[in-house]
This record gives C-alpha cells, sequence and structure tokens, in this order.
C-alpha cells in the first residue's frame, strides 16, 4: 500500500485543477442539481489536492455531519489503544473493559466471550440490526437511553433464524449494522486508558493532523460518540483518509500502526454481494469491469471518505441526502462514472511520461 514519497506526505492544496472531461461532466451535472444536496468533492492524488468544489451552500469551512463516516474513527483509537500497550490485541474480550457495566438484563455466559473485534466488525453474537425495526439493539431504540452502553450489553442474544448462520458465511462471521456496537468501543477504549477518550483522540490523533476545526459528538453519558456525527471540514476528513492511504504515517511520526491500517482495511466479514467490510471500514470495487478496489468511512447521507490505494487516490465526498435512498446511489455514481476513470487516465498519462 505504501507509495514512496507517499510515506510522511502530508496534503498539498496548491496543486492547479486536474484537466479531465470526466471531472468536467460530473461538476455540469452537480451544478444541475442531479445529485441533490451533495456538498464537496475533494479528490487528491500522491497527497496533492487536483479538485476542491463546494456545493450548495458549503464552502471550505464547512464543517460536515458525514454521520456513521465518523464510525471508522473508532476503528483507529482501538488500533491506537493497541499500539500503546494499553489494549493487548482486538481478540480480547470487552467484558474485561466492562466490569463497571456488566450485563443485568438477558445474562448469558456467551456474552463474556464477545470480542473487540466482534465490534468492529458488527458481527456479536447480540441481537442488534438498525437496518431491522424490530430489532431490539437498533439506533432508535438506543438514543432514548442515556446510558448507550448499557443499552448494548444489555441486549439478547440473538436467534439467527435468518439467513446463514456465521459459520456458512465468507470469513466465518455473519453482520448485522449496529451503531451500539461502534459506541461502547468509545467506552471501552476509555476504560483501558484510564483517562477521556475525546481527550485521547485529540493529543494522539487530530493534533498530529493540525486538524483544528471540528465540533465532537457525545453520547448523554458524555462519552466520545463513536456511533457517528462528529463534524470536520472537507479538508480535514482528506487528511484522515490519506493518513490510512499512507499506512498510519504522517510527516515523521507513524500514528497508527502500518500493521492496524491493514487489519483495519480488509475483508474480515461480508456486509452483502460486492461488499465487504474491515474493521468499521467499508471495501467495494467502483469503476467499469471489475472496478478497484477501495476502502471507506461512510455514511447516511452519501457520504463518502474514500482511499483507492493502486490509483494513490483519496476522495471526500460529502452530502446532506440523510434517509435519501438513493442517497448512496448518487455517490457511487459519482466515484464510478466520473472519478475512478478520471484517476485511470491520469494514471495512464504519468505512465506513459516514465516510460
Amino acid at each position: 500500500m505504501l507509495f514512496g514519497n507517499l510515506l510522511s506526505a502530508q496534503i498539498d492544496f496548491s496543486k492547479d485543477p486536474l484537466p479531465s472531461s470526466f471531472l468536467n461532466e460530473m461538476d455540469k451535472r452537480i451544478q444541475a442539481g442531479d445529485y441533490e444536496q451533495l456538498t464537496s468533492v475533494v479528490i487528491a492524488i500522491d497527497g496533492k489536492v487536483f479538485f476542491e468544489k463546494y456545493y450548495n451552500g458549503a464552502n471550505e469551512n464547512t464543517l460536515h455531519n458525514t454521520r456513521s463516516a465518523t464510525k471508522s474513527f473508532a476503528a483507529l483509537l482501538v488500533g491506537m489503544a493497541i499500539d500503546k500497550g494499553h489494549i493487548a490485541s482486538e481478540k480480547e474480550p470487552i467484558i474485561r473493559f466492562l466490569q463497571h457495566k456488566l450485563p443485568e438484563e438477558n445474562k448469558d455466559p456467551r456474552k463474556d466471550l464477545i470480542t473487540i473485534e466482534d465490534l468492529l466488525t458488527m458481527s456479536s453474537i447480540l441481537e442488534c440490526d438498525d437496518n431491522n425495526q424490530f430489532s431490539r439493539g437498533n439506533e432508535e431504540r438506543m438514543y432514548l437511553i442515556e446510558d448507550w452502553s448499557r443499552f448494548f450489553v444489555d441486549l439478547p442474544v440473538k436467534a439467527y433464524s435468518y439467513g446463514p448462520k456465521p459459520e456458512q458465511q465468507p470469513y466465518g462471521r455473519s453482520m448485522s449494522y449496529c451503531s451500539a456496537g461502534a459506541a461502547i468501543l468509545a467506552e471501552i477504549v476509555q476504560s483501558a486508558i484510564n483517562s477521556k477518550v475525546h481527550l485521547f483522540a485529540e493529543k494522539e490523533l487530530l493534533e498530529p493532523l493540525e486538524i483544528t476545526d471540528y465540533k465532537l459528538h457525545f453520547t448523554p453519558m458524555d462519552i466520545l460518540n463513536t456511533a457517528g456525527g462528529s463534524e470536520y471540514r472537507s479538508r480535514d476528513f482528506l487528511k484522515l483518509i490519506q493518513l490510512c492511504l499512507q499506512e498510519g504515517r504522517w510527516k515523521d511520526r507513524q500514528l497508527v500502526s502500518a500493521t492496524w491500517i491493514k487489519k483495519a482495511t480488509s475483508p474480515k466479514v461480508n456486509a452483502w454481494e460486492g461488499m465487504d467490510y474491515g474493521y468499521l471500514f467499508w471495501l467495494k470495487n467502483f469503476g467499469s469491469g471489475e472496478g478497484v478496489p477501495s476502502f471507506a468511512m461512510a455514511g447516511n447521507g452519501g457520504n463518502k471518505i474514500i482511499a483507492f490505494p493502486s490509483l494513490k487516490a483519496a476522495i471526500v465526498l460529502t452530502a446532506t441526502n440523510y434517509n435519501n435512498r438513493k442517497a448512496h446511489q448518487y455517490t457511487d455514481e459519482i466515484l464510478s462514472k466520473y472519478i475512478v476513470p478520471a484517476l485511470q487516465e491520469t494514471d495512464r498519462s504519468t505512465t506513459m511520461k516514465t516510460h
């Protein structure tokens, strides 16, 4: 995944626009409103920004609520806690860090075996599915409760009544999208480091990346909300995905280990056909034919903060199409129809010049 000068690069916003008929057409369609409420598109190659535009009243200082895209922060925080020795590994049972939150309802010895990795892959045995309105663990029920961690640990064990069981699935896991599991990761890290998790994030991640303008969201118990929602500028989202593209290194510092970034952005569970999931990162191919592999932070509204390692590219797409069923179709189309072809065109041109 490393690309020479990308190893310690920082973002360069001084480059000229990337000449591309694909991007010109994309820009026209966005301005015409074809993609509804798209607010920014930022594209960097080799850490250099060649396209940056804002739409629908947004500008470079706008703080974007990308909803669940910031779940991926939890993966980075867990990795950093492991790197620093606060957590032995993602295989650790969560109960070791939640002695103050032992289950009071639906007690079951199998809960003692739930690991951090189960939460990172949204494949724990607890009955939690945001896509099922009848699920006991649906996030809308969690938001009514003050203590989200208590909400999660007290959930019942799921029956696996529908669809194949974990052992019948690719990678041996069965995924159900669970915001409550992502939310409790913040308390697990906080317990492990014995300090406020948002202060840990600011010191070890945001400050080194020189991210200074943001709005953090918290749970009712005043713990960083790693289920999503914290707000950042598009340029700062770009730094975060560029950090992952650089295997956790920024300038002269290794902020997150390369080993962890590789784990987080490698497939661990199948979400649905054509979509795998790592540690709170989405994995999908975009473009024509077999497509180009990517890993992404993604959230409601069509928000995507995405990297294409083979193209050395980092992209930010922000939107406010919340709860619009076409929202992700819009940004998927933008990526496959315009951005990936433009990147491939540039990659071919660069290759020809070097030979």
